[in-house]
């Protein structure tokens, strides 16, 4: 989801202004000519699945969840004026990268919810590619980077997650399955809200419908999270 999309395809600015927040937008991988790639749209620069790579040649750049939970938020904080109170969300492989992250670095965000996301790489061919090439073979490896799998750890955080899906998604039974990540969170007693919306599709207009709910959700949560009351009289939180 770059920018520019979020932006004008979907309206966030208008949003943002609203509830006073800063919205991050990082982009889906690293880019230039020295970066490793692929001529398939879904794999290597632009769909780097927010995973920390191992294998070559993607290990020497593709460590998109430092950059996102860390490496990013950091350079924020450092330049604008910016609160240490994060929330995220994504749509589709940044949706799966969202509720990744989030599930990772328990108490660290806020909220999280997402766009009709991948929530189980490591059962979708989409995940099986790029894990497979990013993390190695073995799928005991990927567990740690599929939300499905996180949920099932039962950890000590049950952060609560808001998941918006359209019905008419022409991605929704072979690469999306939020039919498994309902199954892993009541099997835990993890808190989630799945949202199936009839008639919607993968696109924009999607997620332009429903964005003034999520950052409801994720504003609600900011202002009800731990801040010093310096800090949230001139600050603003960061919404990534």
């Amino acid at each position: 989801m770059s920018g520019a999309l979020l932006a004008i395809g979907a309206g966030a600015q208008a949003h943002a202004a609203r509830h006073g927040v800063i919205v991050v937008v990082p982009d889906t991988s690293p880019r230039g000519d020295a970066v490793a790639n692929d001529p398939a749209y879904d794999l290597g620069q632009g769909a780097g699945f927010y995973v920390n790579a191992t294998q070559a040649p993607w290990a020497a750049h593709y460590r998109m969840q430092d950059y996102v939970a860390e490496e990013l938020p950091a350079l924020v904080e450092q330049h604008f004026a910016a609160s240490h109170m994060r929330s995220i969300f994504g749509h589709s492989m940044g949706g799966h990268g969202a509720l990744v992250t989030a599930l990772r670095h328990p108490g660290r965000y806020q909220s999280v919810s997402a766009f009709s996301p991948i929530v189980a790489p490591s059962q979708v061919p989409w995940g099986q590619k790029a894990l497979g090439a990013y993390l190695g073979t073995d799928p005991e490896g990927w567990k740690l980077w599929d939300a499905v799998e996180l949920i099932k750890m039962a950890r000590q955080e049950k952060l609560p997650l808001l998941v918006d899906q359209g019905g008419a998604d022409e991605f929704l039974t072979n690469q999306l399955r939020p039919e498994l990540l309902q199954a892993a969170c009541e099997a835990v007693g993890h808190p989630l809200s799945l949202r199936m919306q009839p008639g919607y599709d993968h696109s924009y207009y999607f997620i332009a419908t429903f964005l003034a709910d999520h950052f409801a959700h994720h504003c609600a949560a900011l202002a009800s999270g731990p801040s010093s009351p310096s800090a949230a009289s001139t600050k603003s939180n960061q919404v990534l």
